[in-house]
């Protein structure tokens, strides 16, 4: 597995084409330090969090990633628990749009895989901590500390539509998934820090996410007004968000350019860089 099947820069005077350890960490969300304290065989019991994050990150198949936690003697993922692993096949294909931003979502809005235009258009997903990897806890719960990440233009009406889709939308996974553990304390780090999600909350509803057209304001770019194709990935209960532009107008071309330019802004400045 190279770092530009991931959407990380390969960089120079790599002496190895697979992934380096800080950025297995990066992928994981985890330190270099406890990486290493895992292959050395110093940390005997790795969280079900951790091994997750690790079999994503590996890009392990569902029967790999089982066998990972029953060899850290830890209980696999069970039935009625959001699914948090992506299947190989799904990272294949979000591989093959080269040319276009592409994000795989959970159930709940966790960010769980994304290709190197994704990082381009938004800013690098590494960079954000892996709680923040969730659209809904970048919606209704900024945060001063994350870095600068490209916005979504939007009127009061359209924010007002929008929010009221994703509170919907996590009230109907909320409903799928009545004993998923991290879906409730996301649930209530969510109604104790945003007004606006409790009211949606409270006034009821349920919906799912579908294909819509979005403004993105990008940092070096013209806003850009994208369609976004929500593709469900039924027995993960995943969704794949890919974004486009019709050929021949202004924002083909500047997806094109951000193919370039995205590159380069997420090129490490030294090799030690990730």
């Amino acid at each position: 597995m190279t770092p530009g099947q991931i959407g990380l820069p390969a960089g120079r005077h790599r002496r190895v084409a697979g992934l380096r350890r800080e950025e297995l960490a990066l992928l994981a969300g985890i330190s270099v330090d406890y990486v290493v304290r895992i292959e050395q065989g110093r940390s005997t019991q790795p969280s079900a969090q951790v091994l997750t994050a690790l079999a994503r990150a590996l890009r392990l198949s569902q029967d790999e990633r089982d066998e990972l936690f029953h060899l850290a003697g830890t209980a696999p993922p069970t039935p009625g628990t959001i699914d948090l692993h992506v299947r190989p096949s799904v990272l294949r294909l979000i591989d093959r749009f080269a040319d276009l931003p592409v994000l795989v979502l959970s159930a709940k809005g966790d960010v769980l895989a994304w290709n190197a235009m994704a990082s381009a258009l938004y800013g690098d997903w590494t960079a954000l901590r892996p709680e923040r990897r969730n659209i809904v806890r970048l919606q209704f719960l900024p945060d001063p500390n994350d870095p600068e990440r490209s916005r979504v233009a939007q009127s009061p009406e359209e924010r007002a539509n929008a929010s009221a889709l994703t509170v919907g939308d996590l009230r109907a996974a909320a409903a799928r998934y009545p004993n998923d553990r991290e879906l409730r304390r996301l649930l209530a780090d969510l109604r104790a820090g945003s007004e606006e999600f409790t009211r949606l909350w409270d006034r009821g509803g349920a919906s799912t996410r579908r294909s819509h057209r979005k403004t993105i304001e990008h940092p070096q770019l013209a806003p850009m007004t994208l369609d976004c194709d929500t593709l469900h990935v039924p027995d993960a209960d995943q969704l794949v968000v890919v974004y486009s532009a019709p050929p021949g107008t202004p924002e083909h071309e500047q997806l094109a350019l951000l193919r370039v330019i995205g590159t380069q802004n997420l090129a490490p400045t030294t090799d030690s860089a990730r």
